[in-house]
């Protein structure tokens, strides 16, 4: 079986792979991934760029293999939120957030290594966050939680639980659309079997995917 490689720093994407049931390795790009908040154009055309360009990179180091990356960056309005560089920020994303339906869209790219084959998509879910006070966005900030996520939240956080409702993939909103992801391992040429899905999370079975 052709070696899979997960190009990610994120052990919320190392979870969600292994949900697959397939053998993977994590090889860490490096590839500058703060670059949302500065960079221009559509934020599906951003998403997908980040997401290829860490796995080109990656591939570019290995030589053989299929490369899976994904970047996911929150959007309220026509404003990017990457991740908080502070404490400060984190708290004014949540605030600016609270209550309000945002979209999150994850980029997602698989190259093949050895042929240079790639494919590239998105997946966008739109998340409506409840109206949680500011002492439970400052009991949030201060676990240190926020500071490593687009929009300086988790919606599978227990104690938060900052998402009211969500349209689309939970799976996305997380970081990697297991679904999506299928589906771009065989354009890539690699079959992953029906049976390989069945270990996906409850939130993710009965999900819609529709990749652009």
């Amino acid at each position: 079986m052709t070696p899979l490689i997960l190009a990610s720093r994120s052990p919320r994407r190392r979870q969600l792979l292994a949900h697959l049931g397939l053998p993977f390795r994590v090889v860490i790009p490096a590839v500058e991934e703060e670059l949302a908040p500065a960079a221009t154009g559509r934020p599906e055309e951003l998403a997908e760029a980040l997401a290829l360009a860490k796995a080109e990179a990656v591939a570019g180091e290995q030589g053989e293999g299929i490369v899976i990356a994904a970047d996911t960056i929150v959007v309220d309005g026509d404003t990017i939120l990457g991740k908080p560089a502070d404490s400060s920020e984190a708290a004014a994303m949540l605030r600016r957030l609270r209550g309000k339906t945002h979209r999150v869209i994850t980029g997602l790219a698989v190259v093949d290594a050895g042929s240079g084959q790639r494919a590239a998509s998105h997946v966008v879910t739109a998340v409506r966050m409840r109206p949680y006070s500011d002492a439970e966005i400052a009991a949030y900030v201060a676990r240190g939680d926020p500071l490593d996520k687009a929009g300086a939240y988790a919606i599978q956080d227990q104690q938060f639980h900052p998402v009211a409702a969500y349209d689309g993939c939970y799976c996305n909103v997380v970081g990697l659309p297991l679904k999506a992801l299928d589906i771009l391992l065989r354009r890539a040429g690699l079959d992953i079997t029906p049976d390989s899905l069945q270990g996906l999370p409850p939130e993710c079975r009965g999900c819609p995917i529709v990749l652009e």
